[in-house]
């Protein structure tokens, strides 16, 4: 019993863990800081090339990067030429935004929140319609470059980008 214990505090450490790894993509909005620089404060949104303008440095490559990397990038190219100790700050300021569709009362993309669960983003789309199915629901998700598709339950996290997809009942 004391193993069962232990199993269920790490498979929960690790979804807290990996939680905390968010990874930029395109459609985020990032701000950026230097402290005690004005002139190097800069709130943006990555495109799809996935490159942000930051001033005194070229494009910096950002999708696929936490806001802990980021800050490391941006405090490593200003380091020497324009600061002796740059303290740089990146947070999200807002998130790019999941999909849902099917059998939901208000399909559409909807901003992601972090800590998003499947329930919750059922009652963003204003609930299950009558027809719905009561478990037949299904998440799209890039992992590793790839598309895959997972059928899911009500616990399930929701990431930014997934497309989700509840299906009709027939009972």
């Amino acid at each position: 019993m004391r193993s069962l214990g232990v199993l269920c505090f790490l498979l929960y450490y690790i979804s807290v863990v990996h939680a905390g790894e968010y990874l930029l993509g395109a459609g985020d909005r990032v701000e950026i800081a230097v402290y005690n620089e004005p002139d190097l404060q800069v709130n943006v949104k990555i495109g799809k090339s996935g490159f942000i303008s930051f001033p005194f440095l070229d494009d910096v490559q950002v999708i696929g990067l936490s806001t802990e990397e980021v800050e490391e990038k941006i405090r490593s190219g200003l380091l020497g030429d324009y600061l002796v100790d740059p303290q740089v700050s990146v947070s999200i300021s807002a998130y790019r935004p999941f999909f849902i569709h099917g059998q939901v009362m208000r399909p559409g993309g909807y901003p992601y929140q972090d800590g998003l669960r499947l329930d919750k983003a059922i009652a963003l789309a204003g609930g299950l319609s009558n027809r719905a199915s009561a478990s037949d629901w299904k998440v799209t998700r890039i992992v590793d470059g790839k598309t895959m598709t997972i059928k899911v339950d009500i616990a399930t996290q929701v990431k930014p980008d997934d497309i989700i997809k509840i299906e009709q009942s027939f009972f």
